[in-house]
């Protein structure tokens, strides 16, 4: 499955895959004018096509701020991990496609919340299904 952006087709085949029972939703938030981000890029798309189980989507902090507000994004690449309604992950991480090919192999078998995930991120299921 190809990377889902912020555009508008892709949000409503997003939502219409967004349950309690579908599949795990993989959110990079990163930034056009990031170095790091744009090769970081290359290796999410690898990612998501070995999984295609899950939805990954790409949103840039600044062009789709009406979708992300104002998560504090400390470093790029943020992830946001959903299950469901349920947030099991949030955090920067390091640009290494192996490493987080791993960390979303893990987080596919977890259930239980993330601690401390800022409501700014909950809110990004609502919002990627709003329109």
């Amino acid at each position: 499955m190809p990377v889902l952006t912020a555009s508008s087709l892709d949000r409503r085949a997003l939502a219409s895959r967004w349950d309690a029972d579908g599949p795990l939703v993989v959110i990079s938030l990163c930034a056009a004018w990031c170095h790091i981000c744009g090769e970081f890029r290359e290796a999410f798309e690898r990612i998501a096509v070995e999984r295609g189980d899950a939805r990954f989507v790409w949103l840039d902090i600044e062009d789709d701020h009406e979708i992300c507000g104002d998560i504090d994004v400390d470093n790029f690449p943020t992830l946001a991990v959903f299950r469901g309604d349920v947030p099991v992950h949030f955090g920067a991480s390091l640009p290494q496609e192996a490493l987080v090919a791993r960390l979303i192999d893990e987080l596919a078998t977890r259930t239980a919340p993330a601690r401390d995930v800022p409501d700014t991120v909950r809110a990004l299921r609502e919002a990627l299904r709003g329109a």
